[in-house]
């Protein structure tokens, strides 16, 4: 097994080539900015400069590898095409280059509350729709999958125990960024976690 994390870079992205790391799987990290990747990254990840936007950059960095974990996300600007860029058509890029390029695993990480189109986080240029819309492109694609919505983001760890469910179960929450990791390196293994939709938050009491 060898990985591809796309967006590598991110505060998630990092978390999960790290993950990989720990457990010895050889990873390669897509990055935009090698020198910043290099001041961020674990030195046991390959960097390979690509962007989600660019198809023949995506062909070379896959070459070798088996499984792909996708970070991407737009990052909060006044850009009003970023989410439909980044988060959907940066999305479509990689599944249709890990089709031809024989990848057996794609793991998306996306979001909790994306099958609300009138959720508050849509006021930021729909990006909830955009990661629904990459969401179903990945599921109508053929390949094996796992999708990941996890709840509110956190950097820092806690030791709440992750609870897992299925789509449009869970509409509220929190979860570290290492959980979400540890759940995203999961999905390569667990049975029970393919052609899923995983929803996780981290919490003290099951729900």
């Amino acid at each position: 097994m060898k990985a591809l994390v796309a967006g590598a870079t991110g505060e998630t992205g990092r978390r999960i080539v790290q993950e990989l790391v720990n457990r010895q799987i050889p990873v390669k990290a897509l990055v935009r900015d090698q020198d910043r990747a290099k001041s961020i990254l674990s030195p046991e990840a390959e960097l390979v400069v690509g962007d989600v936007l660019d198809v023949d950059s995506l062909t070379k960095a896959m070459t070798e590898c088996t499984v792909l974990i996708c970070a991407t996300g737009a990052r909060p600007s006044l850009d009003p095409s970023g989410p439909y860029q980044v988060d959907y058509e940066g999305t479509k890029n990689l599944v249709n280059v890990a089709k031809g390029q024989g990848i057996e695993k794609f793991v998306l990480v996306s979001s909790l509350c994306v099958s609300q189109f009138f959720h508050p986080l849509n006021l930021f240029w729909l990006v909830l729709y955009w990661k629904k819309q990459a969401e179903n492109y990945l599921e109508n694609s053929g390949l094996k999958y796992t999708i990941v919505r996890p709840g509110g983001l956190k950097n820092e760890d806690n030791s709440d125990p992750i609870v897992v469910s299925s789509a449009d179960t869970l509409f509220e929450g929190s979860i570290p960024r290492k959980k979400v990791a540890q759940v995203c390196v999961d999905s390569l293994f667990k049975d029970d976690y393919q052609q899923r939709i995983l929803e996780i938050v981290a919490q003290s009491t099951e729900v």
